[in-house]
């Protein structure tokens, strides 16, 4: 029964008629981060976390074979295949590999300047449990395409990266940012950094509606889609003219400025102390959140960076990761947090948390990110597990929690038949961790070993080999 169990599901694994090929890992110094590549792969009395919000299975074998999951269910009844490669997973819970949407490749590396961290930061987010991700902001040009055409091809060792293009946004005072001409500009943008390599799009606080709407439709006309951390355009607006994500839920939400003069941006301070004071329970809110959920927007949640600007909330965890010099800075700029009588964040960030999850038990799709920009401290791989505890704290489950960190993003991606949850079939992108996050979230920070196409990386090497020297690449 055993040996006819495990044909119907190989039956069933060719009949989806897309499969991964096992991660063909390169060089050297690549390979020295692997911990579990083989042909086939057993990791047995497990307890799996299938990413779906379905309950956690106790006692499960899953089997990997090239790159996919060839085999799941009760270790009494699973066989393990010859020579396969077996881990014991007992003590341990296993969860889709993390999708997350508001990441970056870059990080503040003096006043209105980032840094391009690209090499390091891929290897952190992979060891934090992320094996795909979209950059959502370029500040470099063509880093973050060469990085996501390594990371497919194994020459460099990271997460699946959906590269977005450099900003689109209208005049502005950043160093590393281009200003759009008009809505004729917007769509050459598109076009270029399209033909480029870019695979998605965020529009920024300046842009103007034609700009955007042009964008939207050129992006669109080549299947890619537009996300957008707004100001001088309003959510609302902006799902009118077709946006397909918006960043950082309703923390840059102008639509309850009084007054509002289309096309301008009323400033971030303004616009944040609107939010604070928005009824959660009035006509505008519930009418916000109708449209973006009738339209099908989503909404990226970035807690993370938001808390760092937070006074009362507790230090950020990876710092250690970082050059002296720009843990120094961060340090700093955590104290000034810390003594802050004034800050509109003591308001803001609850709030933040309130809108969010109205929005998702509207029926919104509700995604996650961490956006390490800021004054710093917002660590790739250590943030995006923070980023799913501050989840818990907002008021989800933690089977929610971790929902929305993988499957919602596979879905948002389109990408939910392969990757985001486990199932018969579907790629081996997956995070093995000591504990049970399902019960207590913060054992999402335990772990052992991440699978990307069914070759397993080893966390701990891959951050010693950037640790204390994050900043100088």
């Amino acid at each position: 029964m055993k040996r006819l169990a495990l044909i119907l599901i190989s039956a069933a694994t060719l009949a989806d008629g897309v499969s991964a090929q096992r991660l063909q890992v390169a060089g050297n110094q690549n390979r020295s981060f692997v911990k579990v590549d083989a042909d086939v792969v057993a990791i047995t009395h497990v307890r799996v976390i299938d990413g779906t919000g379905a309950p956690a299975r106790a006692d499960q074998t899953l089997i990997l074979r090239d790159g996919n999951i060839a085999a799941m269910g009760p270790a009494a009844s699973t066989a393990v295949p010859e020579r396969a490669t077996v881990i014991d997973g007992a003590g341990k819970s296993v969860m889709p590999g993390f999708v997350m949407l508001h990441e970056h490749l870059y990080y503040p590396t003096g006043p209105g300047v980032y840094g391009q961290l690209g090499a390091s930061f891929v290897r952190l987010y992979l060891a934090g449990g992320v094996t795909t991700m979209r950059t959502a902001g370029n500040t470099n040009g063509f880093m973050d395409f060469a990085l996501a055409r390594g990371t497919e091809a194994g020459t460099t060792v990271g997460p699946a990266i959906d590269a977005t293009a450099p900003y689109l946004n209208g005049p502005q005072n950043m160093l590393q940012m281009y200003a759009l001409k008009d809505a004729g500009d917007a769509t050459k943008m598109v076009n270029y950094w399209a033909d480029a390599g870019a695979t998605s799009f965020k529009a920024y606080m300046q842009i103007t509606r034609a700009e955007l709407a042009a964008a939207i439709a050129a992006a669109h006309a080549r299947g890619l889609k537009v996300t957008g951390h707004l100001c001088s355009v309003t959510l609302g607006e902006a799902a009118d003219l077709g946006i397909d994500d918006l960043e950082h839920g309703f923390a840059a939400a102008t639509d309850f400025f009084p007054n509002k003069q289309p096309d301008v941006c009323p400033g971030q301070l303004q616009g944040q102390q609107s939010v604070i004071a928005a009824d959660i329970n009035g006509d505008a809110v519930k009418a916000l959140i109708k449209k973006l959920v009738d339209k099908k927007v989503a909404l990226t949640s970035t807690l993370t960076v938001f808390e760092t600007f937070t006074p009362g909330r507790p230090v950020p965890p990876g710092l250690d990761v970082l050059l002296p010099e720009l843990k120094a800075q961060f340090d700093a700029a955590y104290q000034r947090v810390a003594s802050s009588q004034t800050s509109v964040y003591k308001q803001l960030f609850p709030k933040m948390m309130a809108l969010e999850f109205a929005f998702a038990k509207a029926g919104g799709l509700l995604v996650a990110g961490t956006d390490p920009t800021g004054s710093g401290g917002v660590i790739p791989g250590y943030a995006n597990q923070r980023q799913i505890e501050l989840l818990v704290e907002e008021g989800f489950t933690p089977l929610e929690a971790i929902k929305i960190a993988t499957w919602n993003g596979a879905k948002y991606l389109g990408r939910e038949t392969r990757i985001g949850s486990i199932a018969v079939g579907k790629q081996a992108d997956l995070v093995l961790v000591s504990g049970d996050p399902s019960t207590s979230i913060g054992d999402v920070r335990n772990v052992d070993t991440v699978f990307r196409r069914g070759v397993g990386f080893d966390p701990v090497k891959l951050i010693d080999s950037v640790k204390g020297k994050v900043g100088l690449w």
